[in-house]
Formats: C-alpha cells, structure tokens, sequence
C-alpha cells in the first residue's frame, strides 16, 4: 500500500501541470491504479462508479453540484426562488382558469355553438403542445433562464393582445399564441428542482402547488368583480399581473449551477453556488467542482435509450391522464353550473339517461361562490400529496390520486342535488391536483439534467394532448351524454393509475444524476450483489 502512496502522490504532482485525472479500481486481489490524460477539446466524465482512492486518501477532495447543494442546504436563496417560481405558476394558473370563465361568457355574447367555445379552450392547448417540447430543447441547449424568461415576456405580450380582441377569429389566434408562450412555463420546476436539496424538494415543489392554487382562487375572485362591471375583455387584461410582477423580477433569477457544469461551465457554477451560500450563510465544501460534461443535450431520442423508454412512455401517459382530467373537471364544473337544475332526465324510456342542458346563460354569483368552492379543493390536495409523497413515495402517490378521482366522479352518473354535485367534484379536483403535483415532483428526479427539461416538455406535450381532447368532451359530448362522459374521465383515470404503479424506478431520496452516463453508472452500481458481470466487480467499494 505505501507503494500505491507514493504512486498516488506522483500523480498528484504530475495533475498540477496537466489535464490527468487518475481512479483506482479494486478486483479480487489487488488495486489497480488508472491514470487517464484529458485531450484537449474533449470532455470524457468522470466513471462515478469506480471507488475513488484519492478521494479518500485526502489528496485530492472533490465535489459536485449535488453535494454542494446538499451542504449548502434549504434557506433564504430557495425562499426566494420559491416566490419567483411561484408567480410564474400563478399566471400559468390564472390563465388556465380563465378559460373555463370566458367561454360561457363568448357563447352568450357571440352566439357560439358548443363546438366553437370548445374550440377556444383547445386552441390554447394546441399552441401549448406545439411549443412544450420546442422550449425544453432551448432550456437544455441554451440554459434554465433564458427559456424560462422568454416564454412567460411572450405570454405576457400577446395576453395583453388578447384583451383588445374584436372578433371569434381573432381571440383564437391570439390565445393559441399564448399556449405557445404557456407551454415553457413548466421549466420553471427545472429550474427550481436543480437548488433543492433532496429532503426539501418533494415538498417544495409540492408546496409550488399552493401558488397554482391561489391563481385559480384569484381568477375567480378577479372574475366576480369585474365580470359583471367592466367585460371579459378587462379580465384578460388584468390576469397578466403575475406576468408583469415576474418581468420585473427575472433579472435575479441565476442560471443553473447542474447545467452549467454540464456545458463545461465550472466557474460559473461555482460563482452561483459560492451565491448561494452567501444568501443562505453556508459554505461552499472545499475542493474542485467536477461534473460530467455532455455536448449533446436536449435531444428527444435520448429519452427513449434503453435505460429510459419504458420511464419516458409511462410517464407521457400520467401527465396525459392528469391534464386530461384535471381540465375536463374544470369545465365540467363551469358547464353543469351553468345549465341550473344541472340536469333533466329524458323522458324517454328506452334510455332513461340525464342529459345537460348547455344553453345561454350568464355565470351568476352562485356558479362564481360554487366554483371557489371547487377551486379551493385543491388546497387539501396538496396536503394530501404533502402527507403521502415522502412517506409511501412517488408512484403509490399518484396511483392512489387517481384512483381516488375515479371513485369520486362515480355520483356524476346521477342528477344528484347541487350540492351533493359540488362535494364530489371538490373531492375529484383535489384527488387530481395532488396527483399532478406528484408527476411535477417525479419527472424532473428520474430523467438527468442533460435530458431533464426535455423530458419535462414532452411530458407536457402530453399533457397539452389531454387538454386539447378533453373540451370536446366535458363541452360537447356532455351535451348528449352524461354516461358516455363520465366513462371516458374514469377509464383514463385507471388507465393512469396502472401507469403509476408501473415506472420502473422510484425516485424518494435519489439524487439528481447530471448526465445519461452517471445514471447508467449509477444503475450498475445498484445491480444485485452476486453478479457475475466485469462491471458488478469492478464497481464494488472495499
């Protein structure tokens, strides 16, 4: 062993004038000293899963970004981000909700049919769908930051737009122009999963929930007052606050540290960290900042290599049957509101079946009070997805969501009394939200940074894919079938709860892996003892 010293610390001294990096790897006899020399202009990552002797020697202490946070911990500068992050979510919220508003609004004041108000809700979807995958590319290529600042200035631009709209052709333009912009608001959970340390960020970005809910609540509020006084023209303008609060803010928001290090950026990450800590009166560890340097980011076809294919369909199914049903609950609620006796039986008796009754009429105070009351339903989802996420972990959470949605809207199937009608969709719109709170908290922690944002866009592309369905459901096949609607929301519900149980990794208490090569580094570090495989025993720590 003296002699590996000596060998070790004449690598060390040889590191100090050149690019060298050296691991020891233990076989069954002995240890094997490696020294690789870095050619210029490449950049090979460092095997995370050989046992490091120099690192334990104290020759040569070394950290990553992970760790740093990790040391560094949860305090003033996440507070911050959280209130950052937040407003993004809010105005993603307002205009979600702001759809379910107007749109009974325009098929009084247009004459609309029910496939022309759908059309409005789906437009959205369409330019969300279009661009989700288009800003996780920028995000994975170009940084966190910048996609996250272009596409909330770009919602907000044409938001305002929309507000001086004067005819049916025109609102459909521009409001798909602002699904465009909406579809990179998720990258905002990118960036804020890559400061959070792994006991905090299950419930921190759960907790980014609360924002999403109070925009719905506010929108709602904002609607109750202004609708009735100034027009619906004045509510799209005055659901762009969240937007202009986040334009004024967004020069703090740093890029961050994992992507840096991922581009070969290590002295900028190493500045936000050294940041970091100064705001949260911590300290950065002491040693080298090193990570795994991968070019080749934001590329679709990674996420279907064979360590991620079967994550990333199930995981495209989970954002669709949640963004399928959450927006499907929400117009449900507005339409059945808004018909007043909620529901008439056919007076014939072959098909003794209840039919809504979608004609014109105005949302009154009552509709606004009851749908508070259902939008205030997602604040015990929340706390529910809270109570269970690190506790039963990741995939039995949303399975348990949706499966809970699924026995909820069970009484739609009846004309029930109003509010028996209101209990149950306040149960459902808190069994999804939660749910969906889950799959934010899920997707950034199983795809690396170099995949990360991607993955998350194409998640909501997905997810873009269930709300563009689902207004032609909850809006015009509910006209002529409550069964038939109500079927279709509880198939695609247990369909997600079988794709939940169903992923193959569970990600409660994993780190965050940097690039595709550390997490299959990190695969083979967790295969079985006993393997017979030259990886199984070169990757074991004495």
């Amino acid at each position: 062993m003296s002699a590996l010293k000596r060998s070790l610390q004449m690598a060390y001294k040889r590191r100090k004038d050149s690019n060298i990096s050296f691991v020891t790897s233990q076989t069954d006899d002995k240890s094997i000293l490696t020294v690789h020399e870095e050619q210029p202009g490449k950049d090979e990552p460092i095997d995370e899963g050989v046992c490091s002797k120099y690192r334990s020697s104290g020759i040569s202490e070394t950290f990553t970004v992970e760790e740093a946070i990790e040391a560094i911990g949860f305090g003033r500068f996440q507070w911050k981000l959280s209130m950052l992050t937040g407003v993004a979510w809010m105005a993603d919220s307002m205009e979600m909700m702001l759809l379910s508003i107007v749109t009974p609004q325009l098929r009084c004041e247009w004459r609309l049919s029910s496939w022309k108000v759908a059309f409005i809700t789906a437009i959205v979807f369409i330019g969300m769908m279009v661009s989700s995958s288009l800003w996780g590319n920028i995000s994975d290529k170009y940084g966190r930051k910048v996609s996250l600042i272009l596409c909330l200035l770009w919602t907000l631009h044409y938001g305002l737009l929309s507000a001086f709209t004067p005819v049916y052709s025109w609102i459909l333009v521009l409001r798909c122009l602002v699904g465009f912009g909406l579809g990179g608001a998720p990258q905002s959970v990118t960036l804020y999963t890559e400061f959070l340390p792994i006991k905090s960020r299950g419930i921190s970005i759960i907790l980014l929930g609360v924002f999403w809910a109070l925009g719905a609540v506010f929108e709602v509020l904002l609607a109750m007052v202004v609708m009735p006084t100034l027009g619906w023209k004045w509510l799209l303008a005055f659901s762009t606050f969240p937007l202009v609060i986040f334009a004024a803010s967004c020069c703090w928001l740093p890029e961050s540290a994992s992507f840096d290090v991922l581009r070969g950026r290590e002295d900028k990450a190493l500045d936000t960290l050294k940041y970091i800590a100064a705001d949260n009166r911590s300290s950065v560890p002491t040693g080298r900042l090193i990570a795994n340097t991968q070019t080749e980011r934001g590329r679709i076809r990674d996420l279907f290599i064979p360590e991620y294919r079967k994550t990333t369909l199930l995981v495209w199914v989970i954002w669709f049957c949640n963004a399928f049903s959450y927006y499907g609950i929400v117009l449900l609620t507005t339409e059945m509101f808004q018909a007043g006796s909620v529901c008439s039986v056919s007076t014939d008796d072959s098909n003794m079946e209840p039919q809504c009754s979608l004609e014109c009429n105005y949302l009154t105070f009552n509709d606004y009070m009851d749908l508070l009351w259902t939008t205030l339903a997602e604040f015990p989802g929340i706390l529910v997805s809270l109570w269970m996420i690190d506790r039963i972990g990741r995939k039995k959470s949303m399975a348990i969501c949706f499966l809970l949605f699924s026995v909820s809207i069970l009484p739609l199937y009846a004309c029930t009394h109003r509010t028996v009608l209101t209990v149950f969709i306040f149960i459902a719109r808190a069994c999804i939200t939660g749910g969906w709170q889950v799959a934010y908290v899920y997707t950034p922690e199983v795809f690396p940074t170099a995949t990360r944002a991607i993955g998350i866009g194409t998640g909501n592309g997905m997810a873009c894919v269930g709300a563009l369905i689902t207004p032609f459901i909850a809006q015009v096949l509910l006209k002529s079938s409550v069964y038939l609607t109500v079927s279709v929301y509880l198939i695609c519900c247990l369909l997600g709860t079988v794709a939940s149980l169903l992923l193959p990794t569970e990600t409660k208490g994993r780190s965050l892996q940097e690039s595709t090569q550390s997490t299959m580094e990190q695969k083979n570090m967790e295969r079985p003892h006993g393997s017979e495989t030259a990886e199984s025993s070169s990757n074991t720590c004495p």
